[in-house]
């Protein structure tokens, strides 16, 4: 079994990632590139070093402490980071005084993420919600994934994963036993689409969606509408054709469109991918979910509309 994993971020309070009030841990590392990505601190699979210059305050503390020179000030103060040359070993972010500087990405072990959910057990317990795992992609490390989700249901929680479904089977199968409840992505189903936007084929994530529902998991799906990538007529009756195959199916979520990525990809150094999706208003949002519907799939609506 693996003792630990990457880990960047353990979220408390979560309202979207299923029932109840939940503690959502995001695993660091994806086999998808998806342009849109709105969690970009979870593609790398290693740690990262993320810098914010809005609360950098020109101190000079990292240049000292940085051992490679990655680090400096210019004129008024000004911080220049070198991202070639850093090799991400903390040193500076253990220094900054204002947290302008900081690691993305830690090794953490099941006990210790464990004591960060049993933080919140009697929310847990008052709404019906749990633990899920999210990323980046938690199948990227399967036996921390599996060995951290049956830690959760020896203790009566109620589980979740969300995934995009890119795994060997095998991995998949085994998070059965201790998951109440899959949250299963779809972002494009024109395969050769998929491929050259997202960066992987298709056919394994729809083989492994139909045979997660046919295995008894209850599976929800999760449909990201992104302007100009997916929100075509095409697109949306094969989602629904696919569901109606799909008796099984839990349920499905839409989840428009929002920037809340990019500024992340700026903090740790990553090109923002051209073109730049628009964000969709209320009515569009309703316009799709009703397109949905008539092609024979209700989706459910995020709560902010």
């Amino acid at each position: 079994m693996t003792r630990d994993a990457q880990i960047f971020d353990i979220q408390r309070f979560s309202l979207h990632d299923g029932p109840g009030i939940r503690t959502t841990v995001f695993f660091k590392g994806c086999p998808l590139r998806c342009p849109w990505c709105h969690n970009p601190e979870g593609i790398a699979a290693r740690a990262e070093l993320r810098f914010n210059p809005g609360l950098c305050v020109g101190c000079g503390a990292c240049v000292a402490a940085c051992p490679v020179g990655a680090h400096g000030v210019v004129a008024r103060g000004a911080h220049t980071l070198d991202r070639a040359l850093c090799t991400v070993c903390g040193a500076c972010a253990g220094v900054c005084p204002s947290r302008a500087l900081e690691i993305c990405g830690q090794r953490m072990s099941v006990e210790a993420v464990m004591g960060a959910v049993r933080r919140d057990l009697a929310y847990y317990a008052d709404s019906g919600g749990g633990l899920t795992l999210s990323g980046g992609e938690p199948l990227g490390q399967p036996a921390f994934a599996g060995a951290l989700l049956a830690a959760a249901k020896a203790e009566g929680l109620h589980t979740a994963v969300e995934t995009s479904g890119y795994a060997a089977w095998q991995s998949l199968a085994a998070l059965i036993p201790f998951t109440d409840l899959f949250l299963f992505d779809l972002k494009e189903m024109d395969p050769a689409r998929h491929a050259a936007v997202v960066g992987v084929p298709l056919a394994p994530i729809l083989d492994n969606l139909r045979d997660l529902v046919r295995a008894g998991a209850r599976v929800v799906l999760r449909l990201p509408l992104i302007p100009g990538y997916n929100d075509r007529p095409d697109h949306i009756e094969a989602v629904a054709a696919l569901a109606r195959g799909l008796p099984g199916l839990a349920g499905a979520d839409l989840l428009p469109f929002h920037r809340l990525g990019e500024g992340k990809r700026l903090l740790l150094g990553q090109p923002e991918p051209p073109p730049r999706a628009s964000v969709p208003d209320p009515v569009q949002v309703r316009l799709w979910a009703d397109a949905f519907a008539a092609a024979g799939l209700v989706v459910n609506l995020p709560l902010v509309l």
